[in-house]
């Protein structure tokens, strides 16, 4: 792969208070071990607050990233928001099935950094048979684009890797242009 992986579960560990500590032996292997700190089962009343600073949304996504993980966190975070979530780990596969059936899909959530076709090359595919598909980039790094760039290659909206539910809300929102309240940070 790409190397992005642990930077990617070092960066939602620590995002959640935690950490994770390594135990490599020669001949032996790499252990990692990843710590969360205890959580407190919220109030019903903080778990309805939570509910309703998040809103949720409707449509159908094409969801791509090359790192299973990363596809069922997205996938699961997406659906857990109300979306429709068409999830796949090839970029070449996804054009292909975009290909097939454009109309299927409202938004194209894709990861930068992915073999073969990065996200900036299939967001140019796609947007070549549908102009007005909006596109969310995420990368967890690239030397490659950043969000003024992406703007610059028609892309709608930008994500830096990790993040969590309420910006992943916020910028689907924004990528599909719906209206939304105002999302905590």
């Amino acid at each position: 792969g790409t190397g992005m992986g642990l930077a990617v579960v070092q960066g939602i560990v620590r995002n959640h208070g935690g950490f994770i500590r390594m135990e490599s032996e020669v001949g032996q292997g790499t252990t990692f071990r990843v710590f969360f700190p205890k959580a407190m089962q919220p109030s019903d009343e903080r778990k309805t607050a939570a509910a309703e600073s998040i809103p949720g949304g409707h449509g159908r996504i094409l969801l791509v990233d090359d790192e299973p993980m990363l596809i069922e966190l997205g996938r699961t975070m997406l659906e857990e928001l109300g979306y429709s979530v068409t999830a796949m780990s090839s970029s070449l596969e996804a054009l292909e099935r975009f290909k097939k059936a454009s109309s299927d899909f409202d938004l194209i959530v894709t990861d930068q950094t992915m073999p073969a076709l990065p996200g900036t090359e299939l967001a140019r595919e796609i947007m070549a048979i549908r102009p007005d598909i909006p596109i969310l980039l995420c990368t967890g790094y690239s030397s490659m684009v950043d969000e003024k760039k992406a703007k610059e290659l028609g892309i709608r909206a930008f994500l830096m890797k990790p993040f969590d539910l309420p910006a992943l809300a916020r910028t689907v929102h924004q990528a599909m242009g719906e209206v939304s309240p105002k999302i905590p940070s």
